[in-house]
């Protein structure tokens, strides 16, 4: 690299200090960084480097009153060229070195979109694919992991400030969190139970707002859009001695592009963290959110081709979606408790307590389900940390998760969206446990080794209709990972990983209202390797990765003539892809000129997913293309910034089409979006900071189907997105 000039950190109080920029944070400076921030603040450290001269730095953030100056949000927006940390693995280390392939998607990269939805910012992340049917309505995969998620999310496991969301059963309704109230994002591609328990797609931890250690502000945005789209959020913060509490409170509402697909959410957030003794703290977080959309259907191709926007008709002894007010309605508390005990310089302890309680009811085309679910859990870890040197350093930890759920669903005959008689009543109880271990050393700042395992049993327990249980064969998943700095700026990585993933409850007991014990666990080895560059006084940073993921048993879904879905063992995949991500500084922020900052980006991603050995009564699928998944996806995007803190934000999508049944005999076709964004946050008026901005999606006016139902009977593939929107809004700073 051979660059020396300093980088400025800007600490969690305000205050600034330097430290040499040489490409990525060893895993010494990482160390020697948390610990001097910790005595000047004892919640958990986040710092940021920029290029620019330190006392520029500590002048511009100590300007009482500009009228045109950059706001904190505006600062960290250009503050790109940073030492890049990864924080999911319980402790911070540098991502140069880390033996994973891991998205981040940091606070500026989501404040680039419109803000109603996480799926833009997802979507350029390669290897990871988010859908929506209708607003609300999302399925998240990683590598392939829709195949058996008709929505929602199902074989990737999601935390929240440490906390699973994911629930005992194997479910996750991502889609309660508003989009706004979330700063951070990672992604950790491919099966990773060495800390994660059971998943056979990937990880994706979230960080809310309100976890930085920072002044106390107020915040207000308010936007609109086409559709009858409306989004409030505000956040309060507060910040005093030993105390960090926020608060966070969303609206967001919508019409929908299609006949049914009006949505609503509620959402209410509080988190307190309280500092004690030597680093001590305990770390409370809740959220309460309201949500509530319809459901329009899948259409045929004919009804797609004819229009679009309708929801889907009546057809034979079946009502319509809008006849039946066909939609979902979730009520659901969260709730959580964190200690962390750091013992002694190198011995950290934490223990979590967590819970939730969901009132859950979809009126569906042939019945009116209710849920009552409830679910407690546990979460404990110790890390050990050996001494620091720069010929070794390790770090152990030794944990468990537990979780246990109780499930009390019922059905009714829906008559236009009010229950009827009951069909069915089942009551479930679930228990989930793993234990798991983790060995991190490094040698001499270049060799990076991981050893990690995790053992993991569930059960279920069921009584209704009928009555049994079934357990689980306790499984072992492995990691083993390596990476190699073979120069400052450059790393070469490989790992070798167990994927296992439970069905969930809602596979076993899905909307057809039968309970198939017979359903099998999915499971696989993925091999993997990669490399990291970082170059050009760390302008240019380059990620790519190629892997095999052989899985067997692959949990896939079906339709049957009513629309209810059930699930079925697919024999096995074997999943290769290319995954590959490019970020260039062209401009580096500077404070002169018309561009003050030009950014480009770009990601690839190569799915070639086969099913192998799958076949059912009369026809085998082995070769087919994994339903579901489009073979490339290239995204490219571009950032200016001009003066006045005038920034522009642009991004295209190409994605191929994508086979909608096993057989591979119906495609979704191909699609190019195009979206983009203007902003201006240049304008302070005493302690009052304002943004405005304005942007569109689908700027091409492509028609396209996504959130597409997969192995759709009749023929009801398609769910049509909308055409050219358009949206903008305001966001207020007080100080």
């Amino acid at each position: 690299m051979g660059n020396k000039t300093d980088l400025c950190v800007v600490l969690p109080d305000g205050t600034t200090s330097t430290r040499p920029k040489h490409g990525f944070l060893s895993t010494n400076a990482i160390n020697a960084q948390d610990k001097a921030m910790k005595k000047i603040s004892t919640p958990s450290p986040r710092s940021y480097a920029t290029p620019l001269p330190c006392a520029l730095v500590c002048i511009f953030l100590s300007a009482p009153n500009p009228v045109f100056g950059q706001s904190v949000k505006t600062i960290d927006s250009l503050q790109q060229l940073q030492e890049v940390v990864v924080q999911g693995y319980l402790s911070q280390q540098p991502l140069l070195r880390t033996p994973a392939s891991i998205g981040i998607i940091n606070t500026a990269q989501l404040n680039q979109h419109a803000g109603q939805s996480l799926l833009p910012a997802l979507n350029l992340i390669p290897g990871v694919r988010m859908e929506e049917r209708s607003p609300g309505s999302y399925r998240l995969s990683i590598r392939g992991s829709l195949l058996r998620a008709p929505f929602g999310v199902r074989n990737v496991k999601v935390y929240v400030d440490e906390f699973p969301l994911t629930d005992a059963g194997g479910n996750t309704y991502i889609n309660l969190i508003d989009a706004k109230a979330i700063e951070r994002i990672e992604i950790l591609k491919g099966p990773d139970g060495s800390l994660f328990g059971a998943n056979s797609g990937g990880v994706v931890l979230m960080d809310l707002n309100g976890r930085k250690r920072d002044s106390s502000e107020i915040s207000l945005g308010l936007n609109g859009g086409s559709y009858g789209l409306f989004h409030e959020n505000a956040l309060l913060k507060i910040s005093s001695g030993k105390s960090q509490f926020s608060f966070n409170q969303g609206y967001q509402r919508s019409d929908g592009y299609r006949q049914n697909t009006a949505m609503q959410r509620h959402y209410l957030q509080a988190a307190e963290r309280w500092s004690y003794g030597n680093d001590n703290s305990v770390k409370l977080l809740f959220f309460y959110s309201d949500l509530q959309y319809r459901t329009p259907g899948g259409l045929t191709q004919a009804q797609y081709d004819a229009d679009p926007q309708q929801a889907r008709p009546a057809a034979g002894p079946n009502p319509g979606a809008v006849e039946q007010q066909a939609g979902i309605y979730n009520k659901t508390f969260f709730g959580g408790i964190t200690n962390e005990l750091h013992i002694s310089d190198h011995l950290r302890y934490v223990a979590s307590v967590f819970g939730t309680h969901t009132d859950y009811e979809n009126p569906f085309i042939t019945n009116y389900e209710t849920r009552n679910e409830k679910n407690l859990g546990a979460r404990t870890y110790m890390e050990l940390t050996g001494r620091e040197n720069s010929n070794l350093n390790w770090k152990w930890n030794l944990g468990l998760e537990g979780q246990k759920g109780w499930q009390d669903i019922s059905n009714y005959e829906n008559n236009g969206g009010t229950p009827g008689a009951q069909l069915a009543q089942d009551e479930f109880d679930i228990n989930q446990i793993f234990y798991f271990t983790r060995l991190t050393a490094t040698v001499r700042e270049r060799l990076t080794t991981e050893l990690a395992v995790s053992l993991n049993a569930y059960k279920y327990t069921y009584a209704g209709s009928s009555e049994g249980a079934r357990k689980f064969d306790d499984q072992w998943m492995p990691r083993f990972a390596v990476s190699y700095l073979l120069t400052s700026g450059f790393a070469l990585r490989a790992t070798l990983s167990r994927g296992y993933s439970p069905p969930t409850l809602a596979e076993i007991r899905p909307s057809n209202n039968v309970i198939n014990t017979d359903l099998q666990p999915e499971s696989g080895w993925n091999r993997e390797a990669g490399f990291r560059l970082t170059t050009w006084k760390d302008r240019l940073q380059v990620d790519a990765s190629v892997f095999r993921y052989d899985l067997t048993n692959a949990i896939v879904r079906r339709t049957d003539q009513n629309g209810a879905e059930y699930f079925v063992n697919a024999g096995g995949t074997k999943q290769t892809g290319i995954e590959s991500s490019i970020t260039a500084w062209l401009i580096a922020p500077k404070r002169t000129g018309v561009f003050r900052a030009m950014q480009v980006t770009g990601s690839y991603t190569y799915s070639h997913f086969l099913f192998s050995d799958y076949q059912d009564a009369t026809t085998d699928y082995s070769g087919n293309s994994l339903t579901g998944v489009p073979q490339t996806v290239l995204v490219l995007g571009i950032t200016l910034r001009f003066p006045q803190n005038v920034g522009l934000f642009a991004a295209s999508n190409s994605t191929a089409r994508l086979p909608l049944n096993d057989g591979n005999t119906v495609y979704a076709g191909k699609y190019n979006l195009l979206q983009a964004k203007v902003s201006w946050s240049g304008l302070w008026i005493k302690r009052v900071g304002i943004e405005i901005f304005a942007g569109a999606d689908n700027i091409l006016n492509e028609k396209y189907s996504l959130g597409n139902d997969i192995n759709a009977f009749g023929g009801r593939y398609f769910n049509a997105a909308a055409p050219l929107n358009f949206y903008g809004g305001v966001h207020f700073i007080f100080r």
